[in-house]
């Protein structure tokens, strides 16, 4: 079998596994799980001999004509290269873990043949994009992810949380789509073909008339698809889907399609400079302001979503400076890591009976309960702080190494100022990582307080994968150099200079977190222990678990920790976990807080930026929709209305003369025949005068 056929079957096999998902899914429920796993299992292996065939070398292309349009053609086509394929090989991994996670992580949801089609779909779209050498089938793609993403995040649809996350991550996304639809047909236009390599060899050859405007187009799409500021609001928001969703949306599908679809046509938007710069100071504020926003979460999954941002950040820094291999690279390392911090965020929620760190900081033992979560979230999170050996290391420094050679001079591909701007943020980004890391690492695995309850051993299926996941994370960075032919001869090693920059800001960012955490913990003890003292000047009143005071300035923080938990506490929580005890309310240790100071507030509500775009669209818009409204009913509809009466008067007015009297009908004939020769003599006789 040809290495073309083997790859049309990768995104077959998972879309034939959805269709039959979800027409036997009602009738016959066991076979949904096979449906869901071995489909999915098939493209991932299949997407493995496609990229040891492909083996670096060349692209394999074929194309053949979809359909004749009179003007740009549409192709259905492959392009093979080695980015493609190790792609498409994080794709079918991740969705197949994903598949065997939720097999146990959902198994009492009654909408889990309708779920795990969608996943199969959703595998399908990416896998579609990855492999499309033809820009509207891959648009087909790209939109498909975006409705089965609405599904999937609503799939608790019973809550208003579910429906309006669903919502907006929708309409964000397709916000950043018209401009993107805009600039592919401008590009189209330009190279009079849809085809990337057409397109490719057109901007080799100075072809494209408005580089400039189709590369700023094309960006906001992917500013949308990839969570990059100012479009980045709707991804923290997509936690109130299931977690596994949310590791299959964040490692492997939806925002990795952005930054793929750039690295794919990177030299479309290296054809103007000022593009670059716009990316640089996107992938900047991106990388920065997220780590900041997940310094102050209490969900553990809107940490890892924050966190999500900021590493697409980096490789969105990656590509404005014109390195797609270090962008790739990263993209690929990430997937692994993320993927693993997600479905051991779930193990977490599934033993501990909520996704509040403030909870789980007040539970003892937790890391005891769930020995495979503790050890490789413990690895994965290591990877995210970008600590050698492990893959994130390798990934971030190719990225820093990247911005370095354009910051000094040593590349031209992009202006220098992109380069000072991705590396500076880079290193600071680091710092915030590995604070992050660290906090959410000790708030839940280190907590104090009741002992957390004991459920015995978590399923094999979601065990299982986490260790599955643990191996990339460890060594795709160290067997990096063997795939350097894949990732276009590029030699991913990093530098001693963004080595001793990075992992210095990463250690410096653990210790300062760590020295913080010690010093809450510290407090939050006293203030335990001082709770059984009597009441004192400036204290609160007894507090609800131990009715014992409270002291006044600890009393804000302990009703904020509450109100967190609250507000983590989702369907999911309820459907997925166990049974549990309630968590005694008390003060927690937050380093976030004190690490933050006065931007704590500001950035657990994301900087606020939900409000100010309710205030510069969403109120103008529900303004001007009640102004047309108000036009409409009581302009508009006036003059129809108006219409309509004038008949319906001159009507009421005849109707009223037909009374079917035959004496009134002769006598209004005689006078009208006597009005009518009056009126003709008194013409007449006028007439006559003049």
């Amino acid at each position: 079998m040809s290495t073309t056929t083997l790859a049309v079957l990768v995104p077959v096999l998972p879309f034939l596994g959805a269709v039959a998902g979800l027409l036997l899914g009602r009738t016959a429920p066991g076979f949904v799980r096979p449906l869901a796993i071995l489909p999915t299992l098939g493209a991932a292996v299949l997407a493995v001999f496609v990229a040891v065939r492909q083996g670096g070398g060349p692209a394999i292309e074929t194309a053949t004509e979809l359909t004749p349009t009179g003007s740009v053609p549409i192709d259905l086509s492959l392009y093979l290269d080695g980015f493609a394929v190790l792609v498409a090989v994080l794709v079918g991994v991740v969705a197949t873990c994903v598949q065997l996670y939720s097999t146990a992580y959902l198994r009492d949801d009654p909408r889990y043949p309708s779920y795990a089609a969608l996943v199969s779909l959703f595998t399908s779209a990416m896998l579609l994009v990855v492999y499309s050498g033809d820009l509207m089938v891959l648009l087909v793609g790209w939109e498909v992810m975006g409705i089965c993403s609405y599904f999937l995040v609503g799939h608790y649809w019973e809550t208003e949380a579910a429906r309006s996350a669903s919502l907006k991550a929708f309409l964000v996304t397709k916000l950043g789509d018209v401009p993107f639809l805009i600039g592919l047909f401008a590009l189209a236009t330009d190279a009079d073909s849809f085809q990337i390599t057409k397109i490719l060899g057109t901007v080799a050859s100075g072809g494209l008339d408005h580089p400039t405007l189709i590369a700023l187009l094309l960006l906001a799409g992917v500013a949308g698809k990839s969570a990059q500021f100012p479009l980045h609001t709707w991804l923290p928001d997509a936690m109130a889907g299931p977690t596994p969703v949310s590791a299959l949306i964040h490692a492997a599908t939806m925002v990795a399609a952005g930054i793929y679809f750039v690295a794919r046509l990177l030299p479309v938007f290296e054809a103007s400079r000022a593009a670059l710069v716009v990316m640089a100071v996107m992938a900047a504020v991106t990388m920065i302001g997220s780590a900041l926003a997940a310094l102050a979460q209490d969900d553990i999954k809107r940490v890892l979503a924050y966190s999500t941002i900021g590493q697409l950040g980096y490789m969105t820094g990656a590509l404005a400076v014109g390195d797609r291999a270090a962008a790739v690279f990263h993209l690929l390392s990430h997937g692994a890591f993320k993927a693993l911090l997600f479905l051991g965020a779930g193990v977490i929620i599934h033993a501990a009976g909520t996704n509040s760190l403030a909870a789980m900081s007040r539970m003892d033992g937790l890391a005891k309960r769930i020995p495979d979560a503790f050890w490789t979230m413990t690895i994965a999170l290591l990877a995210l702080a970008a600590i050698p050996p492990f893959a994130g290391f390798f990934s971030k420094e190719a990225v820093l190494v990247a911005a370095e050679q354009t910051a000094t001079g040593h590349s031209d591909t992009a202006p220098g100022a992109a380069g000072w701007l991705v590396l500076v943020a880079g290193v600071l980004t680091a710092l915030l990582t590995a604070a992050y890391a660290t906090r959410l690492w000790l708030m839940a695995f280190r907590g104090r307080g009741a002992a957390a309850p004991d459920h015995g051993k978590e399923p094999v299926a979601m065990t299982g994968v986490l260790w599955l996941l643990a191996i990339p994370t460890v060594g795709f960075g160290l067997a990096a150099g063997n795939l350097a032919d894949w990732f276009g001869g590029r030699e991913l090693t990093p530098t001693v200079a963004t080595s001793v920059l990075g992992t210095g800001a990463a250690l410096i960012g653990v210790v300062l977190t760590y020295g913080l955490w010690q010093r809450a913990a510290a407090k939050a003890a006293a203030v335990t222990a001082g709770a059984t003292a009597a009441p004192a000047p400036g204290t609160a009143p007894a507090g609800p678990a131990t009715g014992a005071p409270v002291p006044a300035s600890v009393a804000a923080d302990e009703s904020a920790a509450l109100a967190a938990v609250s507000a983590a506490e989702t369907p999911e929580v309820a459907e997925v976990t166990h049974d549990h005890p309630a968590v005694p309310a008390g003060p927690a240790p937050d380093p976030g807080r004190a690490f933050l100071g006065p931007l704590h507030r500001h950035a657990a509500d994301g900087f606020h930026l939900d409000a100010v775009y309710d205030r510069l669209f969403i109120r103008p818009v529900r303004a001007a929709a009640t102004l047309v409204r108000f036009l409409d009913r009581e302009v508009v509809d006036t003059y129809v209305r108006g219409a309509g009466a004038g008949p319906r008067l001159l009507g009421a007015l005849v109707r009223r003369a037909q009374t079917g009297n035959v004496q009134s009908y002769l006598s209004a004939l005689l006078a009208g025949a006597v009005v009518l020769a009056i009126a003709t003599a008194v013409l007449a006789n006028v007439n006559a005068g003049s």
